[in-house]
């Protein structure tokens, strides 16, 4: 049920020799990713090879107090994450990052997908004697890293074997005592970027959180690419690059902020864009176009400019919704929906109106709207979301047609 899609997790990491507040950086980056996961988040920070991590349920400056942020202490590299899970009810077991300790040292993993085939390499560990402790994807692949890196000389090399047996989506950032990685699966279904900043070297899953510490983008991390930072610098291993990668589609539709580059493309211009082929493909009579927040306002805006329907804002954002996105299951569908945005005025005295929405996790899906405002749509009223559930074209870096602006 596409209602229940919940992949959008963040990841970070920093490596900064130079003296820079590594756990501060992360914090700030955390809050700038905040939009890909409201359930859980966690920082591991390491000095010299001690690791410390602190991490828990809720929104960053929830989790994270000045006194939390102390405890984390200082260091050189440090790794952040905030969750969305994918199944079960958030618990603190289940943040990440995830602190493993084992005989050949300390390893912390912070990951953003999917695996395919999580239950079968979990079963297969079960029966060599691996005992689980939480229900994140996370462990199954710290499990599998570990025993590759039992069979070889370096962290990098395990994760070179690991990757043969990981099948799906996957965007990691991983610390050991001395190293920071970046890992993205042969498909490349989820971001992952590189940064840099005054000699620091920063992966995220997303562009702002760099915009967010004034570092400078670099590039992508490719698909299937493994980037190494050490005190030798910075270096990638290729074994598994296979060419080009197929970035998840919804990146651009929903999960990415609209400040954000994914692959090259702007997401606040794809969904412009993506708006207006819906306009040419499927037109409409309507009095106004508006848009759901936060995902659907850049559609929405290039479905009017395209079909010269006026733009209007009809739901306006009350706030509410950082507090309840981490509330207690009780407090969903119409209590949810009626607390994160209300309708405006307007929508009542639009004899037809035609509204944007991604049917996503993060919002309601579209046909529940209507109850939302405490009132029937208008007869002519139609939802953008609907026959289709996607409004980008298949292209991972959408382009208009000649002519359009």
């Amino acid at each position: 049920m596409i209602e229940k899609l919940h992949e959008e997790c963040g990841v970070f990491g920093i490596y900064d020799t130079t003296g820079g507040d590594v756990a501060a950086s992360t914090y700030f980056a955390l809050y700038a990713l905040q939009h890909r996961g409201q359930e859980s988040c966690g920082i591991a920070v390491n000095d010299c090879g001690v690791i410390s991590s602190y991490k828990d349920v809720g929104l960053v400056p929830d989790v994270f107090t000045r006194d939390h942020l102390e405890k984390v202490g200082s260091g050189q590299i440090a790794v952040g994450h905030v969750r969305y899970s994918t199944i079960g009810i958030p618990t603190r077991e289940d943040s990440q990052p995830l602190v493993i300790r084992h005989v050949k040292g300390p390893m912390v993993v912070a990951h953003n997908g999917n695996l395919v085939n999580a239950e079968e390499l979990k079963e297969e560990l079960e029966l060599k004697g691996a005992i689980f402790h939480t229900n994140s994807d996370a462990e199954i692949i710290a499990h599998v890293v570990t025993e590759g890196r039992l069979a070889t000389d370096s962290i990098e090399k395990g994760i070179e074997l690991a990757m043969d047996r990981l099948k799906g989506a996957y965007s990691m950032v991983m610390m050991s005592a001395t190293k920071l990685i970046a890992v993205r699966d042969p498909e490349g279904f989820r971001p992952l970027c590189i940064g840099e900043k005054e000699g620091a070297i920063i992966f995220a899953s997303e562009t702002c959180a760099l915009d967010s510490l004034g570092a400078k983008y670099l590039r992508e991390v490719d698909p299937g690419e493994i980037v190494v930072v050490d005190k030798a610098g910075m270096r990638s291993i290729r074994t598994h690059c296979k060419g080009k990668g197929h970035v998840c589609v919804f990146e651009y539709v929903y999960f990415a902020r609209p400040d954000s580059v994914v692959e090259g493309a702007s997401v606040h211009e794809a969904r412009q864009r993506a708006g207006a082929f819906l306009a040419l493909e499927s037109p409409v009579q309507a009095d106004v176009v508006i848009g759901v927040p936060d995902s659907g306002l850049d559609a929405a805006l290039g479905f009017s400019k395209q079909s010269g329907i006026p733009y209007g804002v009809g739901f306006i954002k009350t706030g509410m919704w950082a507090v309840l996105s981490s509330s207690p299951p009780r407090l969903c569908g119409k209590t949810r929906c009626g607390s994160s945005s209300t309708p405006s005025p307007q929508l009542s005295r639009a004899n037809g109106w035609f509204w944007w929405t991604i049917p996503s996790s993060g919002a309601p899906p579209a046909p529940g709207l209507s109850s939302c405002c405490g009132r029937p749509a208008p007869p002519k009223s139609t939802c953008g979301s609907a026959p289709r559930p996607l409004c980008t074209p298949a292209s991972s870096a959408p382009m208009l047609p000649a002519g359009i602006s």
